[in-house]
């Protein structure tokens, strides 16, 4: 048995700003619940508050059953920390505790090696088998040999940093999926798994039978596994939530009809308020001439005020209204000829051809060479002219490669990084960076600029610093920064992984409305149905072009 019952959690920020309003629904025991809302509602900040990591202003969490907890770090590890710390982070806390103790009392006999500390290890080690901690360790073996090839006492002291994203995602999954915990916790687990590996976790959701809130942006995944959605919708004191009893593929519609309910009841009471008033204001005209009505008078005035102590109905969410608008030019019809290309030690040489206009999903698993292909673009291909050179200051490592890529005229590539890395924007403000502008776009006045941030829902962080912003934010910040540079050729690796559902749908339309070409490297299948063709990096080496998407490509099997 297993379950979470929220109820009226209030949570406010540093500054006083209300984040969290009420906040009230259930995870049943056993079902797949999914919490979505746009960037920046509190989806991780009432995660934080279920797991004990903060304390709600107001409102109770009721639970039961064991919790295991994936953060939203997971994917991004780059301290100094191994696989086996990753895998402890991902157990229960009896678990955790006893082995962090045998790590630190190890560490003190290898520093003093004296009579206490030997039996203070000696004492850990019992204390770790009482725990579970050797029978953790024949799972841990499984869950390393899924996820990354490699049994446990080999990839136990592997720096977790050596690992990439999905492999960091895949190993706390499976350590969680395998492990004793009935209730789960997943703060966006999509994230960086491709779509072999979004495959997996849908699968691994649907069978299992444990009760899973998860955080998630994915539209197919919702569809597929999510069998309630919760939404954090913004309302003008903080964010409440309502709740849908079905999957993605009715949800739309249930928002749009019940948002149209509140709109009708929200008219019925205004209207009904009128009449009120109008009563009240009739009834005192005539008490003031006519003593016989003023018992009707203070009956209105009555009527008038339990009316208005009840309140209106409730609110119709704030919509999220982003704007982009990613203008283009006209191009040479060939934007992008490939010429026996070869990545060095990633991929087979290979020929296309990209034309004006055309919009191309660059599909394969993690590690093909997809990213790095954009990157050899977005720095202007072999031997660029001056009018190919990026229309940033992203920082784009070379990209060592054999054969040439060329870019047609008046073609100016415009690079989306899907780690939002840009070290040329920390330090500054959103409307710090915009005023001052670069090289490659005009600075703004301070009113265009708070215009063009309004229109990417970004006006209240206008003040704040670019590495201060939310994933999603950084995101849609980076797209703005696309439509202002005068790119022709959009080369966007992963641009949907961190933007919320309606800042997707908002880039889609973008795309649609784009005069240039654009390549996209995605794991999102349903971005990717908006796509013409698709040129798919393959397991083996081979690069090809598919006119529709290809999902089932392996791992590129490398030595490891």
């Amino acid at each position: 048995m297993a379950h979470i019952d929220i109820s009226g959690i209030d949570y406010f920020l540093s500054d006083g700003t209300q984040l969290l309003n009420g906040v009230t629904f259930k995870v049943p025991d056993g079902t797949k619940t999914a919490l979505i809302g746009p960037n920046g509602t509190g989806k991780t900040t009432l995660f934080r508050i279920i797991s004990g990591d903060l304390v709600p202003d107001e409102g109770v969490i009721g639970r039961s059953g064991n919790m295991g907890i994936m953060r939203q770090f997971v994917g991004q590890v780059r301290d100094e920390s191994t696989v086996r710390d990753l895998l402890v982070s991902a157990a229960p806390p009896a678990l955790a505790a006893a082995a962090k103790e045998v790590d630190s009392a190890e560490l003190a006999m290898v520093e003093h090696d004296d009579e206490p500390s030997q039996m203070r290890y000696a004492q850990a080690i019992v204390d770790w088998g009482d725990a579970g901690g050797y029978d953790v360790e024949t799972v841990w073996d499984e869950v390393c040999m899924a996820a990354l090839g490699l049994p446990f006492d080999r990839a136990q002291h592997r720096p977790a940093s050596s690992l990439s994203g999905v492999e960091q995602k895949r190993l706390v999954l499976e350590a969680l999926f395998a492990g004793p915990d009935e209730l789960l916790l997943l703060d966006e687990p999509d994230n960086y798994l491709d779509v072999p590996g979004k495959r997996w976790l849908e699968d691994k959701l649907n069978e299992s039978k444990k009760t899973v809130f998860f955080i998630s942006h994915d539209r197919e995944l919702l569809n597929n596994a999510a069998g309630r959605i919760v939404t954090l919708e913004p309302g003008i004191n903080g964010a409440g939530a309502w709740v849908h009893g079905g999957g993605f593929g009715s949800y739309v519609d249930a928002r749009a009809d019940r948002n149209a309910r509140f709109e009708e009841l929200r008219k019925r009471w205004d209207e009904e308020h009128v009449k009120l008033k109008e009563l009240v204001n009739m009834y005192k005209n005539k008490a003031a001439f006519r003593s016989d009505m003023a018992n009707r008078y203070q009956a209105a005035q009555t009527r008038l005020a339990k009316f208005l102590e009840a309140g209106p109905p409730e609110a119709l969410p704030i919509e999220q209204n982003v704007r982009m608008r990613l203008k283009g030019g006209r191009t040479a019809k060939r934007a992008v000829v490939a010429e026996k290309l070869e990545l060095t030690g990633l991929m087979k040489p290979f020929s296309t051809e990209v034309w004006f206009g055309d919009r191309v999903g660059v599909l394969g698993s993690n590690g093909s060479g997809k990213s790095h292909f954009l990157r050899l673009l977005a720095t202007g291909g072999t031997d660029p002219e001056r009018e190919h050179l990026p229309v940033s200051e992203v920082d784009i490592a070379e990209v060592p490669h054999e054969g040439t890529v060329k870019l047609g005229a008046r073609i100016r590539p415009g690079f989306f990084a899907q780690t939002h890395v840009r070290p040329d924007l920390l330090g500054k403000t959103l409307l710090e960076i915009l005023h001052r502008g670069d090289e490659h776009r005009s600075g703004l006045g301070r009113e265009a600029a708070a215009g063009a941030l309004d229109g990417y829902g970004l006006a209240s962080q206008s003040e704040q610093k670019y590495e201060s912003l939310s994933g999603g934010q950084q995101a849609r910040f980076q797209i703005l920064l696309l439509q202002l540079s005068g790119a022709t050729l959009l080369l966007l690796d992963e641009p949907t992984d961190n933007l919320d559902l309606h800042s997707a749908e908002a880039l889609e339309k973008a795309i649609d409305h784009f005069e240039g070409t654009v390549l996209a490297v995605t794991h999102d299948r349903w971005f990717a149905r908006t796509f013409d063709r698709f040129l798919v990096f393959g397991s083996d080496g081979r690069v090809y072009e598919s006119p529709e998407p290809v999902w089932d490509e392996k791992r590129v099997e490398r030595a490891r």
